[in-house]
């Protein structure tokens, strides 16, 4: 035997070597480690070999397999093995963390690691039934050297994390151990901070004297253990442990925090003792933290380390680096303090009595030196609790809070400005951003949302001091004008002197327009109108309309502070003229060069510009009147003289205009004014020639250019270009006055200027719209554009595109990325003229007119209501328009039909149509999409079920695959879509009050399990909608809809599944129970939820939705379909008397009911053979741990026993054993 063993162990080695040897090929490492994966499966010399192994005189690389060996024996044959043998295994795992190692700075941690889980492993099928000594065994450890008791330290962190956070073991044995921990915890306690005491000490004592520098490591090495093991205990037991004593155990953690050696692993563990959630009584202890003596030893911390955070690279050069370890404990710091911020903001003014805490403003400074830190993350992470502070109903009016918003304004002026890119060198953020963020762009994002939440502080802090805030903005403001613009050394690369996106001006102009916006809106609600700043503000509005810059990016931001002042102009109107002079200006903004096409801050401006003016025309109506018919004249030159203005800049004006005859409150005047102001547009649109182009593809395409190619030498011609100008104009021009166009909200208003037609039966008035005669006119040519559109994706007609613009259908490249979820492009720091190719150009003018077209009919029935839905015959009109060729249109494009258009027009239609115009529009649709997506989704699940060795092949061809991803990811869009419709057409959904009770609580998890009926959090009830009783009185499009929702749960969408699971399915066949279903319906409703639980249930939420959902069927309908139980039947592995005695409580009146909480999880135990495995489980080994014998009996009531086996776990811990 012995000759055996030696014989397998050289052969392993050699295989070990050849595995790890960087020089072995391929074909060689895979033949090696298939014997040795053999060998731990069959071997029956797996226990000796390992041992032999795993001998301290081999190199640590065998040693490490020799313990994989025995940790795979206990893992998958433990429940095979006699006795004896387990006896044995045991004895050997305990003589090895005895004497099986090297010391402990010597040892390799992965063999400390593995030694520590042979060790768990044994504990997770033994403990304490079989091996009540083990605490005793493992304090016994300790006391032979630092090695051991390292180990010790890692086989508690371990068990606790097994057994509490990932909870990988059967439900019987993770109670057993959790109880068994929970009984002994506070010997395990005290026992873990007496050896971090005792270590802490000696590391201490032996650190500063010469020739002691090993031992005080090691010393070291034991406390980190020890602090690592805490922190995976701090997480979860009680609370008393946490704060007994004083908090002792939170005070030591800050004296440690001034160890450099220690600080970081005592920092982590102060952050998840303070991040505790529970009742607010006992978190109280929590505010020692706020007394001197701790905030003392944070503060201090903090400083030392920021002074450590960044050294000299070398001697002699003067750049800089970031030490990680420091800036990690930084960052830990903070989050520190930011958890103590969230307990002070839970426990003062709740029901507990907890004042004040007198230091408060000493906290606030430590919270200020973070936000002033040199690092953008830093900063960041203060952030929600400056939020929760000034929010604070008590703490928001404490004097000294008022005082600290007053420099926290002032220091968001600084945090506000975008630099500290890491490519750059221009501010000391850059160094912090190099550790934290991987490319600029990843930097620009992170400072995107970053800025976002800062301006959602700033609005808290500007209500507390709405006047200081108005001053800092206003000093601001004035600096800005007052200073030279600063181009940096990052120039625009179009025009002379003109600055980037990382110009020092542009940045400060920039950040003040941030801070002004904010301050801006909160200052009218927060102060009466008596104490407003109107006179100041004059001042600064005057000096903002006077400066006068050529630079785009600055004249933006002049722009938006315009638009900020503007509600102070209301109350001083003589200024209106010079605000909408300043506006006007900037609509035709350019930056000289004559050939070259605008860049982006140029474009920027001009729509900056033209969106201004809709927004001051759309909030202030009636203020802008009185210059209606100065803004009408400065139009109408700029339309005649300037040949520069794009479409979309026209038609913004034109809708601005449209915003302000709103006002006339009269419908003769105001006609007249659409007809005038639209007579072009409807002229064009109603021609002859516009007809025989709208209404055939073949001329379409010929009219737009698509049939031509365009070489470098005949660029794409000028008339082409020119007639998808008029195109897009006319429908600009048509959604512009469709969605702007309104009669007056107040019914005399309405009455008195002539819109008031008559009243609907039930007396509500019926308006008129004074577009609707133009509408009228323009409709037949609109649709028709729309039928040809739509048969632009025929085969024939795609055979007439040219080859320039073969792909002109294609998705843009821009919105493929969106489609993808991949980040956006490069930052385009310099702003280089936006060059785009003519298949570009067409594949933008194509998206745009298609989406227009709808975009229009959408508005239409929310702008004319019932003159838009008693059009003659639309039902038919539409369907002959929207629904032409819908077998060849892409999936990209149905998105903006369903979404744009038909989800508004289920939203807006009067109830009175739903017979005449919804059901014959939405019965088809959702027919026809039922099939599309089911024959899609087919395609998918062949596609990702395809077998290995095709994968392969595929995989070859990028392009080919990124494709694949898009379409796929289109379909996903386009299912959401569909069902988003339907759930919007079907269901109402009434939200409940929110519960009163503020309180988060960590429930004891024993008690929940046992607990028969927990209250369930209050659920939003859904019911159908009028329009969905409509759709279920015909029977083919309620089948439709059912099947649809029960069909899409097992498609690969998860977001779908759990949507459509939760909110329709149950709701729709909810109304048909009653009814009489036929069996075999009923059958496929209930397997369509068991295949959604075959293909999502290993994701916890679909789960759970999906159990609710099949629980809900078989409950209402197994009493009449016995059915049910036939397909209950064949769920594998399911127990058969657990199903009888489950439908016997069920059916039978009398038989004893059961709790919610407790009958969901049976249900749920019955249907668990259904459940699917995620890929990455599909192939794995099962572990099998067995229960052991009940640990607590229930007594019987009618005798007092005493369980000896629970007395005699009691007695392992008795005092003069925890005393260590």
């Amino acid at each position: 035997m012995a000759d055996q063993v030696a014989a397998m162990c050289d052969q392993l080695i050699k295989a070990v070597n050849v595995m790890m040897d960087a020089e072995t090929s391929q074909i060689y490492r895979l033949e090696a480690l298939k014997f040795c994966e053999e060998f731990k499966e069959t071997s029956s010399l797996c226990v000796p070999c390992g041992l032999q192994l795993a001998d301290k005189a081999q190199p640590a690389v065998v040693r490490h397999f020799g313990l994989q060996i025995l940790e795979h024996v206990i893992k998958f044959r433990w429940n095979n093995m006699q006795q004896q043998e387990k006896v044995q295994l045991k004895e050997c795992a305990m003589q090895l963390l005895s004497k099986g190692t090297h010391s402990i700075l010597e040892e390799e941690s992965h063999i400390k690691d593995v030694l520590s889980r042979i060790t768990v492993e044994m504990i997770k099928r033994e403990w304490p039934q079989h091996w009540p000594d083990m605490l005793k065994e493992m304090e016994a450890l300790t006391s032979q050297g630092e090695a051991q008791t390292e180990l010790v330290m890692l086989i508690l962190l371990r068990l606790a994390e097994d057994v509490i956070t990932f909870q990988t073991l059967p439900t019987q044995r993770r109670r057993d151990i959790q109880q068994t921990l929970t009984q002994n915890m506070e010997s395990i306690f005290s026992f873990m901070m007496a050896i971090l005491h005792v270590n802490v000490e000696d590391y201490r004592k032996l650190k500063g004297i010469p020739g002691h520098e090993l031992q005080a490591r090691a010393h070291c090495r034991v406390a980190v253990a020890t602090l690592n093991t805490l922190a995976g205990y701090i997480d979860w037991v009680s609370l008393v442990y946490i704060t007994s004593g004083n908090c002792h155990l939170l005070e030591m953690l800050c004296l440690l925090l001034s160890e450099p050696e220690l600080q970081l692993e005592a920092a982590e563990c102060l952050l998840i003792a303070i991040s505790r959630k529970g009742k607010l009584e006992d978190r109280k202890p929590f505010m020692l933290l706020f007394d001197d003596v701790a905030i003392h030893y944070i503060l201090s911390a903090a400083q030392s380390a920021d002074g450590l955070a960044i050294c000299k690279k070398s001697s002699e050069s003067q750049s800089v680096e970031v030490v990680e370890r420091r800036y990690v404990f930084l960052k830990r710091l903070c989050q520190v303090l930011c958890a103590l911020g969230g307990q002070l903001c839970s426990l003062v003014g709740s029901d507990v009595e907890v004042e004040v805490p007198a230091n408060l403003s000493k906290y606030m400074e430590a919270l200020l030196a973070f936000t002033t830190h040199s690092s953008q993350f830093l900063k960041s992470s203060t952030l929600a609790t400056w939020g929760s502070l000034f929010r604070h109903e008590t703490l928001s009016k404490e004097a000294v809070v008022v005082e600290m918003s007053i420099k926290y304004l002032r220091a968001s002026m600084t945090n506000l400005v975008k630099i500290g890119f890491p490519s750059r060198d221009d501010n000391p953020s850059c160094e912090y951003s190099r550790v934290d963020f991987d490319s600029d762009e990843d930097f620009n994002s992170f400072f995107n949302s970053f800025r976002a939440q800062q301006g959602e502080v700033v609005r808290i802090a500007c209500r507390i001091v709405p006047l200081e805030a108005f001053q800092i903005a206003a000093e601001w403001l004035q600096y800005q004008i007052a200073s030279p613009i600063d181009t940096g050394d990052t120039t625009s690369k179009t025009g002379e002197g003109l600055c980037s996106l990382l110009s020092p001006s542009v940045v400060q102009w920039d950040a003040m327009t941030v801070f002004m916006e904010c301050m801006v809106a909160q200052i009218f609600r927060n102060l009466e109108e008596e104490k407003l700043p109107i006179d100041q503000s004059m001042e600064l509005l005057q000096a903002v309309l006077n400066y006068d810059t050529k630079d785009p990016l600055i004249l933006s931001c002049v722009l938006t502070n315009v638009s900020a002042l503007f509600p102070f102009v209301i109350r001083r109107q003589h200024f209106l003229p010079q605000v909408l002079y300043k506006l006007f200006k900037a609509i035709t903004f350019e930056v000289g060069q004559e050939k070259a096409p605008r860049t982006r801050a140029v474009k920027n401006v001009r729509r900056h510009a033209c969106s201004s003016i809709i927004k001051i025309c759309r909030d202030y109506p009636q203020f802008i009147l009185p210059c209606f018919d100065m803004f009408y004249n400065h139009v109408k030159k700029l339309f005649s003289s300037d040949a520069t203005l794009t479409h979309m800049e026209k038609c913004s004006l034109m809708e601005a205009l449209v915003l302000i005859s709103n006002q006339f409150k009269d419908f003769a005047k105001q006609k007249a004014f659409l007809d005038e102001l639209m007579a072009s547009v409807v002229a064009e649109w109603t021609s002859d020639e516009m007809r025989h182009v709208l209404w055939d593809p073949a001329i379409f395409l010929s009219f737009v250019g698509a049939d031509q190619v365009v070489t470098e030498q005949n660029k794409d011609t000028d008339t082409a270009g020119l007639n998808r100008g008029r195109l897009s104009f006319c429908l600009y021009a048509m959604l512009g006055v469709v969605k702007r166009a309104r009669w007056p909200a107040d019914l005399e208003e309405a009455k008195a200027g002539g819109f008031v037609v008559g009243y609907t039966p039930a007396g509500a008035p019926i308006y008129r719209n004074p577009c609707t005669a133009q509408f009228l006119l323009l409709l037949p040519n609109l649709l028709a554009l729309i039928r040809t559109q739509n048969s632009l994706f025929t085969p024939e007609n795609k055979a007439r595109l040219s080859e320039t613009f073969s792909r002109a259908h294609e998705v843009m490249d821009a919105e493929k990325n969106v489609v993808l979820g991949l980040s956006q492009p490069l930052l385009d720091i310099y702003d280089s003229p936006v060059y785009r190719t003519s298949l570009e150009r067409m594949q933008g003018f194509f998206t745009t007119l298609y989406d227009n077209c709808f975009h229009v009919l959408g508005n239409a029935g929310l702008s004319l209501q019932q003159e838009f839905y008693t059009i003659e015959r639309l039902a038919e009109e539409i369907a002959g328009s929207a629904f032409v060729s819908l077998d060849h249109v892409p999936d990209h494009r149905l998105r903006p039909t369903i979404r744009v258009f038909l989800r508004q027009l289920v939203m807006s239609c009067p109830q009175e149509y739903y017979d005449s115009l919804l059901c014959p529009l939405l019965g088809p649709l959702f027919a026809y999409m039922l099939q599309r997506l089911n024959v899609k989704w087919q395609v998918i699940n062949q596609r990702t079920s395809v077998n290995g060795e095709d994968e392969e092949e595929v995989v070859c061809q990028e392009s080919q695959v990124t494709q694949e991803m898009l379409e796929e990811q289109l379909v996903r869009l386009l299912t959401r879509e569909v069902l988003d419709l339907l759930s919007v057409s079907c269901i109402s959904r009434k939200v409940p009050e929110p519960a009163a009770n503020k309180e988060e609580v960590e429930v004891e998890e024993d008690m929940m399990m046992d607990s028969v009926q927990t209250a369930s959090p209050a659920q939003p009830t859904e019911e159908l909608t009028e329009l969905g009783k409509c759709l279920m009185k015909h029977e083919n499009i309620y089948m439709t809809l059912l099947t649809l929702s029960y069909t899409s749960l097992s498609w690969k969408d998860t977001t779908n599944c759990h949507r459509t699971a939760s909110m329709v399915c149950w709701n729709l066949l909810r109304q048909v129970v009653g009814g009489n279903l036929l069996p075999e319906a009923v059958t496929w409703f209930y397997t369509s939820v068991l295949r959604g639980l075959q293909v999502h249930g290993q994701h916890e939420v679909c789960n759970s939705t999906l159990s609710q959902l099949a629980m809900l069927i078989y409950e209402n309908l197994r009493p009449r379909y016995m059915e049910l139980r036939a397909v209950m039947t064949q769920i594998p592995n399911i127990s058969v008397e657990a199903l009888d005695q489950y439908d016997h409580r069920l059916m039978d009146p009398n038989a004893q009911k059961v709790g919610d909480k407790k009958r969901k999880d049976q249900f749920k135990k019955l249907i668990a053979g259904t459940v699917g495995k995620a890929l990455c489980q599909q192939f794995r080994k099962e572990v099998h741990i067995r229960n052991l014998p009940s640990l607590f009996k229930k007594p019987k009531p009618d005798k007092d026993v005493q369980n000896s086996e629970a007395l005699g776990l009691e007695a392992l811990f008795s005092p003069e054993n925890s005393a260590l």
